[in-house]
């Protein structure tokens, strides 16, 4: 896959990908902002406002029309979190050009529809539509507070919050509850005037149609964009561990507790620390999922994820109440293995096998490649896919060991029961 990207005018970036084995196009335009308390809850509310009308089409039911003429096409909002940035905006699904009735082009009216959307919204006495405005700050909220419906997630964010209570990466990708419900239209629409003059903007195409033409339709569809004195993406901080653990527990009504714990990595040898975290907890034949679920029968879930950009390691693990010390201490039994380089050849070459089919199936869809391109603009990480497999295959089984050497333990957040102890 190539892809091709290149600056349209100051702070607006396009990266173009020629595809066509798709049936489908996809156009994505996305602000990256840095995260921080005050900005995550307005980042967050903005697109879903947006995405209610603009001033031709003034609510939901106008613009599904207009999507509807286009073949059915969809655009949806969306926020996300990419290293220590908010990326917020949306992302327009279409009919390829190759597959329309006679001749019709779809590119250009959906990059035309994208930038209403983004620059010409409903208002009423020079601010957003209190309604939607209202409407969306209910939505939010009610998002927020799913997060506490589903315990893992809710642990997992409580550990990053924690172990990054003074960075940026610690903030939450919708805000906070009560920072939603104090958000007025009124610094609403002042955070998204700011955004249109200050905000990195990074666009994505993935289709048949050439370079030029994705080109001058999103040149034309963004004319109106306002710029000023650009803010770049922040880029990823990586700080050391403490000199010793932090420990947080936090008590709830839960029927079931939720072990998270998070390492930092010394190591520049990503490539090793990507395997190595497979090997320890990445996918179904870790030492996590094997020893502490299958084995020891010590957790209900147990499995490690790798924040690349920071240089993290996180666990996330479900377990009974009383068996806390144990699934703790056993965890870190089987991180110390992989340190030692106790795992046998099978172990290295499933992890590895594992990790290069999934970078290569990152081609088979569009939205996966958005994903993947978006995640690069907002880290600074860029590599082909060629270069990362190429990496992953040169690593030696000295290297992992070498890269679970460099991890120190920071956090350890527990969540359990009502009258329980740690």
């Amino acid at each position: 896959m190539q892809v091709v990207r290149k600056e349209l005018f100051p702070g607006v970036c396009l990266n173009y990908v020629h595809a066509t084995k798709f049936k489908t196009g996809l156009l994505s335009v996305q602000f990256v902002t840095p995260l921080d308390e005050a900005a995550a809850a307005p980042g967050a509310l903005l697109p879903a406002v947006l995405h209610r009308g603009t001033r031709q089409y003034p609510d939901m039911r106008a613009l599904s029309g207009a999507l509807d003429r286009l073949y059915g096409s969809g655009l949806s909002y969306t926020v996300r979190k990419k290293g220590e940035n908010q990326c917020l905006g949306f992302i327009a699904g279409f009919i390829d050009d190759a597959f329309a009735l006679d001749g019709e082009r779809l590119l250009e009216p959906i990059a035309e529809l994208a930038g209403e959307v983004l620059l010409d919204p409903v208002t009423e006495d020079g601010l957003f539509r209190a309604s939607y405005v209202a409407g969306e700050k209910d939505n939010l909220i009610d998002a927020i507070r799913s997060i506490l419906d589903d315990k893992r997630d809710y642990a997992d964010m409580r550990l990053i919050r924690e172990m990054c209570h003074d960075e940026r990466y610690g903030v939450a990708r919708l805000g906070t509850e009560e920072a939603v419900a104090a958000l007025e239209g009124g610094a609403l629409f002042d955070f998204y005037q700011n955004l249109l003059k200050t905000a990195h903007l990074e666009l994505f195409y993935c289709g048949s149609a050439e370079e030029a033409r994705v080109r001058d339709a999103l040149l034309k569809a963004l004319a109106p964009l306002p710029r000023g004195e650009r803010i770049a993406p922040a880029p990823a901080v990586r700080r050391g561990a403490p000199p010793q653990p932090r420990y947080h527990t936090e008590t709830m009504d839960v029927t079931q507790g939720k072990l998270a714990m998070g390492w930092r990595a010394a190591t520049e040898d990503e490539s090793a620390m990507m395997l190595a975290n497979l090997i320890f907890g990445g996918y179904s034949n870790s030492k996590l999922f094997l020893n502490v679920r299958e084995k020891l029968s010590l957790c209900y879930y147990a499995s490690s994820a790798y924040h690349r950009s920071k240089g993290l390691v996180t666990v996330s693990s479900g377990i009974e109440f009383a068996d806390y010390e144990r699934a703790r201490d056993e965890i870190v039994t089987q991180l110390e293995s992989v340190r030692l380089g106790d795992f046998e050849p099978w172990e290295l070459e499933g992890a590895r096998s594992v990790l290069i089919s999934a970078v290569r199936t990152r081609e088979d869809s569009a939205g996966r490649i958005e994903e993947n391109l978006l995640g690069q603009a907002a880290t600074g990480i860029r590599e082909t896919e060629e270069e990362l497999i190429e990496k992953l295959a040169a690593v030696t089984p000295e290297r992992v060991a070498a890269a679970a050497g460099s991890l120190t333990l920071d956090t350890v957040y527990f969540l359990t029961g009502e009258g329980e102890t740690a």
